[in-house]
Protein backbone atom coordinates (compact mmCIF):
# COMPACT_ATOMS: atom_id res chain seq x y z
CA UNK A 1 0.00 0.00 0.00
CA UNK A 2 1.62 3.44 -0.69
CA UNK A 3 1.36 5.92 1.85
CA UNK A 4 -0.14 8.91 0.89
CA UNK A 5 0.59 12.40 2.40
CA UNK A 6 -1.87 14.11 4.90
CA UNK A 7 -1.89 16.99 2.94
CA UNK A 8 -3.50 15.27 -0.23
CA UNK A 9 -5.53 13.11 1.50
CA UNK A 10 -9.11 13.75 2.84
CA UNK A 11 -9.67 11.67 5.72
CA UNK A 12 -13.45 10.78 6.74
CA UNK A 13 -14.55 12.42 10.24
CA UNK A 14 -15.67 8.83 11.61
CA UNK A 15 -12.30 7.58 10.47
CA UNK A 16 -10.28 10.06 12.66
CA UNK A 17 -12.96 10.23 15.45
CA UNK A 18 -12.57 6.18 15.54
CA UNK A 19 -8.90 7.12 16.16
CA UNK A 20 -9.74 9.64 18.77
CA UNK A 21 -11.72 7.73 20.57
CA UNK A 22 -8.61 5.23 21.43
CA UNK A 23 -6.90 8.00 22.56
CA UNK A 24 -9.56 9.13 25.11
CA UNK A 25 -8.84 5.95 26.88
CA UNK A 26 -4.98 7.35 27.22
CA UNK A 27 -7.03 10.31 28.86
CA UNK A 28 -9.11 8.25 31.23
CA UNK A 29 -5.91 6.71 32.20
CA UNK A 30 -4.27 9.81 33.36
CA UNK A 31 -7.41 11.43 34.90
CA UNK A 32 -7.67 8.03 37.03
CA UNK A 33 -4.15 8.85 38.55
CA UNK A 34 -4.71 12.41 39.76
CA UNK A 35 -5.27 13.23 42.98
CA UNK A 36 -7.07 16.26 42.94
CA UNK A 37 -11.27 16.23 42.17
CA UNK A 38 -11.88 14.58 38.80
CA UNK A 39 -15.38 15.05 38.38
CA UNK A 40 -14.62 18.18 35.95
CA UNK A 41 -12.20 15.98 33.85
CA UNK A 42 -14.83 13.39 33.87
CA UNK A 43 -17.58 14.91 32.25
CA UNK A 44 -15.27 16.67 29.77
CA UNK A 45 -14.36 13.56 29.15
CA UNK A 46 -18.15 12.14 28.81
CA UNK A 47 -19.00 14.97 26.60
CA UNK A 48 -16.15 14.04 23.90
CA UNK A 49 -16.55 10.58 24.06
CA UNK A 50 -20.47 11.35 22.98
CA UNK A 51 -20.03 13.83 20.33
CA UNK A 52 -16.94 11.57 19.07
CA UNK A 53 -19.53 7.87 19.10
CA UNK A 54 -22.04 10.20 17.18
CA UNK A 55 -19.72 11.49 14.29
CA UNK A 56 -18.89 7.59 13.98
CA UNK A 57 -22.31 6.46 14.19
CA UNK A 58 -23.07 9.26 11.87
CA UNK A 59 -20.21 9.22 9.39
CA UNK A 60 -20.79 12.61 8.00
CA UNK A 61 -19.20 13.48 4.74
CA UNK A 62 -15.58 15.13 5.04
CA UNK A 63 -16.70 18.55 2.95
CA UNK A 64 -19.65 19.34 5.77
CA UNK A 65 -18.26 17.90 8.62
CA UNK A 66 -18.34 21.32 10.32
CA UNK A 67 -21.65 21.82 9.88
CA UNK A 68 -22.49 18.72 11.01
CA UNK A 69 -20.81 19.37 14.36
CA UNK A 70 -22.48 22.78 14.90
CA UNK A 71 -25.82 21.54 13.90
CA UNK A 72 -25.42 18.69 16.07
CA UNK A 73 -24.25 20.66 19.28
CA UNK A 74 -27.05 23.22 18.39
CA UNK A 75 -29.74 20.29 18.00
CA UNK A 76 -28.70 19.55 21.55
CA UNK A 77 -30.18 16.13 22.02
CA UNK A 78 -27.31 15.59 24.21
CA UNK A 79 -27.70 15.50 28.43
CA UNK A 80 -25.32 17.90 28.43
CA UNK A 81 -25.41 21.90 27.90
CA UNK A 82 -25.22 22.89 24.68
CA UNK A 83 -22.05 25.02 25.73
CA UNK A 84 -20.11 21.92 26.42
CA UNK A 85 -21.10 19.67 23.58
CA UNK A 86 -20.47 22.79 21.48
CA UNK A 87 -16.79 23.21 23.05
CA UNK A 88 -16.06 20.10 22.47
CA UNK A 89 -17.40 19.31 18.55
CA UNK A 90 -14.84 22.53 17.99
CA UNK A 91 -12.17 20.21 19.67
CA UNK A 92 -13.08 17.50 17.70
CA UNK A 93 -12.76 19.71 14.61
CA UNK A 94 -9.63 21.11 15.65
CA UNK A 95 -8.47 17.52 16.39
CA UNK A 96 -9.67 16.47 12.62
CA UNK A 97 -8.20 19.40 11.09
CA UNK A 98 -4.55 18.30 12.72
CA UNK A 99 -5.11 15.03 11.77
CA UNK A 100 -5.14 16.65 7.77
CA UNK A 101 -2.09 19.09 8.80
CA UNK A 102 0.09 17.14 10.84
CA UNK A 103 1.46 13.70 9.54
CA UNK A 104 3.16 12.84 12.93
CA UNK A 105 -0.50 13.33 14.55
CA UNK A 106 -2.09 11.17 11.63
CA UNK A 107 0.79 8.20 12.00
CA UNK A 108 -0.40 8.29 15.67
CA UNK A 109 -3.94 8.04 15.87
CA UNK A 110 -3.21 5.51 13.08
CA UNK A 111 -1.18 3.21 15.55
CA UNK A 112 -3.73 3.27 17.71
CA UNK A 113 -2.90 6.59 19.88
CA UNK A 114 -0.62 4.59 22.15
CA UNK A 115 0.64 5.95 25.23
CA UNK A 116 1.49 4.95 28.60
CA UNK A 117 -1.57 6.24 30.04
CA UNK A 118 -3.75 3.85 28.57
CA UNK A 119 -2.54 0.94 30.79
CA UNK A 120 -2.93 3.03 34.12
CA UNK A 121 -5.63 -0.04 35.23
CA UNK A 122 -9.69 -0.44 34.59
CA UNK A 123 -11.37 2.59 33.21
CA UNK A 124 -13.69 4.67 36.44
CA UNK A 125 -17.06 4.44 35.69
CA UNK A 126 -18.63 6.75 33.02
CA UNK A 127 -20.89 9.20 34.30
Amino acid sequence: MTAISPSSQTFRPADVCRALLSALEASEGRRRNRKRDQTPDAIGLAVKREVLERVVEDDPDSEMFEGWLLYYSQKNESKYSLGAVAAMARAVLDEWRLAHSMHDFKAWLDRGAPSDDADAGPAAPRQ
